[in-house]
């Protein structure tokens, strides 16, 4: 294993998630690192137990399983420390708790993941924690929001459902001249398509749930800070209890060994469905920021390496009293895209998103938005099965 972490660096995505995360040699050669189930930890002695002079001590506090994925999520995301958490809403809500207190301001996007918005106007709140949603193409004039005791400007690019693009250098910058820690939502492109800590960000939020799992059939959520703001990341976690499942960690890290190759071809499938979708007169816009179309095309060129298979589009409609129905009748219609909540798994999805939470992104007035998770089925199929949708939402 020698110098591997050095060619480990300056190899390709692929490569990478091939090897990150596991050490052979420190388990008898085993390609891939045991599950270890544990909540006791046994101590040699009582100044060993005293002082936690081991690695380590509780079952809460990490296991060699749990610790493999997050040195892999550290260096995907060249992070100074990556904690697990039970669900993507937990990856969002454990940091606003570690960097907010009672009397704190904190500026969240309007386009952001509607649970994400449920936790601000309900708990957050409660806690005496003021909330400010701002436009996200705000940029670098963001700062004229903020206040002497704002704390925390959280981010998600693309949007949630809508897919608008923000500038997210820009809005770090202008957030660090004011002290505020900045937190991204960066599940849609994973640290392969955006390094959100490269762009300013202090800490990245992801649902592991969604590509790194890839098969539908784990829940979990990973957030990774720089230097500074790790400490009191790594706090929180401790004191509110939170942590990863060591069979769920072992799955997350079977799943990054080919998220690169099943986002390669999620890409591509969805852009080409993306392409088609253009064309076809049900459709009044479609929403994916590769497309030169997309309002945040030039961002996304700009900043992002890649996208991946969720993207949404406005099905037309007469009157917003056809909206419902006829999105209703497009969806009832469907077979190989499945009716069901998150992403990133093998499978096509397809949903009616509601945008009434919404302060300033409102909903499109042309027709309802369907949101859209390309999987890994043919596009072929995919295309035949959404020509039966526009047939049905025709009827209506």
């Amino acid at each position: 294993m020698k110098n591997k972490q050095l060619s480990l660096n300056q190899a390709g995505d692929n490569t990478r998630l091939a090897h990150l995360g596991h050490d052979p040699m420190s388990f008898h050669g085993f390609v891939n690192p045991p599950v270890v189930h544990g909540s006791t930890v046994l101590f040699p002695d009582c100044k060993t137990m005293e002082t936690r002079g081991q690695k380590y001590t509780y079952g809460t506090r990490g296991t060699p399983t749990t610790d493999a994925l997050c040195e892999a999520l550290n260096a995907l995301e060249g992070a100074a420390g990556t904690i697990l958490v039970p669900s993507g809403l937990a990856a969002i809500t454990v940091p606003f708790l570690a960097y907010l207190s009672a009397g704190d301001h904190a500026l969240i996007v309007d386009s952001v993941y509607s649970p994400c918005r449920h936790f601000c106007d309900t708990m957050l709140t409660r806690l005496g924690v003021e909330v400010e949603y701002y436009d996200p193409s705000l940029g670098a004039s963001i700062e004229t929001l903020i206040r002497p005791n704002t704390r925390l400007v959280h981010t998600e690019a693309p949007g949630s459902n809508t897919m608008e693009m923000q500038d997210i250098r820009a809005i770090a910058e202008a957030a660090h001249r004011h002290d505020c820690v900045v937190t991204m939502d960066n599940t849609w492109a994973t640290p392969l398509f955006f390094r959100p800590l490269d762009f300013g960000v202090d800490v990245s939020i992801h649902a592991t749930t969604k590509y790194p799992s890839g098969h539908s059939d784990i829940i979990m959520g990973s957030v990774s800070a720089n230097a500074k703001h790790w400490p009191k990341l790594h706090e929180a976690q401790i004191t509110l209890g939170t942590c990863g499942a060591p069979d769920d960690s072992y799955q997350i890290l079977r799943g990054l060994r080919t998220m690169g190759v099943r986002l390669a071809h999620h890409q591509k499938s969805a852009l080409e469905i993306a392409r088609w979708l253009e064309g076809r007169e049900e459709v009044a816009r479609v929403l994916h920021p590769a497309l030169e179309s997309f309002p945040g095309h030039a961002i996304w060129k700009r900043d992002f390496k890649g996208a991946s298979g969720v993207f949404s589009f406005v099905l037309k409609a007469q009157s917003e009293a056809h909206f419902k129905a006829k999105a209703h009748a497009f969806l009832d219609a469907l077979f190989f895209f499945g009716l069901g909540y998150s992403w990133g798994g093998y499978e096509s999805l397809a949903v009616h998103v509601n945008l009434n939470d919404r302060t300033i992104c409102k909903a499109p007035t042309e027709g309802p938005v369907i949101r859209l998770q390309i999987g890994l089925e043919d596009v072929a199929d995919l295309k035949k099965d959404l020509e039966i949708g526009f047939a049905a939402a025709r009827a209506v």
